[in-house]
């Protein structure tokens, strides 16, 4: 018997995860070892050629050793921190088994739409703080969207609160890291300024001691000539990007807000005030995960079948005669669908009832109204059946027409076959 699979083992996503389903990184996570050795490299190269020739020039109390420590302890502060953003769940939204049943509708004349045809609206409305707010329908997801909501084309997940995806952590940036990718990009605008800073005093410490001009400071002491390079060019990108996202918070947006709409008038519904704004940030609970990965995965789940108003009893197998009688009950009752439901096709309809004279002696079940065009489960809803028109799924009663004439068919050459003596007599 073959072992139940986990939740992360079935995942529908590109995530990665490692330790058992502990750890979920997006489908880049190797760019995790650049952003690491851009972190690690500068500063194991700033403790060993530059912190400890400071460390003479603070001899009172030993304080020149704090020089190195602090940029050690500010390094794992920083990868602790890229690791809590990679790692984690950014705020997925559950995948749908299949459409939301709720929303299907049949078209009509009045409402402009095609009669008999299944309707399904790519985008409703929501209140959202006294606003109305349009969500999409994810057909990826087959949910409709919750507000701030995205799907990451990249992780191929629905992301709530969805902010970007940033290629040098490796992962989406939701509502469940966002708090931590901010701190991370600050904390790491800090440690450059930090080990610039030192680096600097370096070379003012070089200039004193008898090497006159900076180039001779930089001709002894290359290291700290690369590394002001480096963290002047570094904080360009990390600054730039901690003030970018300062305002941001303050404004209550994210970088996919801002870029999309940026040229939009439409009001901000989500501002709160720049204080408030900073407190849902940081002082907001994260809340718990909606996927619990490492749980058995539920079976799939089949899309709902709606029944035609009688029950379809099992008969014992009595020979291909009762195998007829059921597909030509099948066929009579998706006929008489197909015929309800399109109206303006006159001449299929004059065809199928040729061929259902044809059969003689079936009996003809018709039952209530149909949700979702199935029988049993024998015929069910394909999505390559769907077409979008009008920005809704519609599904034409064409499709029924051709599966009642197939079913038919195959049920006038079983009879045949079952009872060639008879054929042969009449």
């Amino acid at each position: 018997m073959a072992r139940p699979q986990r939740v992360y083992e079935a995942w529908k996503g590109n995530n990665k995860f490692l330790f058992g389903g502990r750890l979920i990184f997006g489908p880049d996570a190797k760019s995790l070892i650049l952003s690491v050795s851009l972190i690690v490299v500068p500063v194991l190269v700033f403790c060993a050629f530059v912190a400890r020739h400071l460390r003479h020039h603070f001899a009172a109390y030993n304080a020149g050793y704090a020089i190195p420590v602090v940029a050690l302890l500010f390094m794992i502060y920083v990868l602790v921190l890229l690791l809590i953003t990679s790692a984690q769940d950014p705020g997925i939204v559950p995948r749908a088994a299949h459409p939301p049943e709720e929303e299907f509708s049949y078209g009509n004349a009045l409402s402009g739409g095609t009669p008999g045809r299944l309707q399904f609206p790519r985008v409703k409305e929501v209140m959202v703080n006294g606003m109305l707010v349009k969500v999409k329908y994810c057909d990826t997801c087959m949910i409709y969207r919750p507000p701030r909501c995205s799907h990451c084309s990249i992780c191929n997940n629905c992301v709530e609160r969805f902010d970007h995806h940033c290629p040098w952590v490796g992962q989406c940036i939701g509502q469940r890291n966002y708090q931590y990718f901010f701190m991370f990009v600050s904390s790491s605008t800090l440690l450059c300024i930090y080990v610039f800073a030192m680096s600097a005093l370096s070379i003012k410490f070089l200039m004193d001691e008898g090497y006159p001009t900076v180039w001779k400071a930089f001709k002894h002491s290359p290291a700290s000539l690369g590394l002001l390079i480096y963290c002047f060019i570094a904080l360009w990108f990390v600054g730039g990007l901690t003030g970018f996202h300062l305002y941001l918070i303050s404004t209550n947006q994210t970088t996919y807000e801002n870029f999309r709409y940026r040229s939009d008038s439409r009001p901000n519904i989500y501002n709160q005030g720049c204080l408030n704004n900073f407190l849902e940030v940081f002082c907001s609970k994260t809340k718990p995960s909606k996927h619990k990965f490492r749980a058995y995965a539920q079976g799939e789940v089949r899309p709902p079948t709606v029944s035609f108003g009688r029950d379809v009893e099992e008969e014992p197998v009595g020979g291909p005669r009762s195998k007829v009688e059921d597909d030509l009950e099948i066929g009579s009752d998706l006929l008489k669908i197909s015929q309800r439901r399109n109206y303006a096709d006159v001449e299929m309809g004059g065809r199928l009832s040729n061929e259902m004279e044809v059969i003689g002696g079936a009996k003809f079940v018709t039952g209530s109204e149909p949700h979702i065009p199935a029988v049993g489960s024998d015929v069910r809803v394909r999505h390559s059946s769907w077409d979008r028109r009008s920005g809704n799924w519609d599904m034409s009663s064409d499709v029924l027409t051709r599966s009642a004439s197939d079913v038919i068919e195959r049920s006038v050459f079983a009879a045949e076959a079952a009872h060639p003596s008879q054929a042969e007599t009449q």
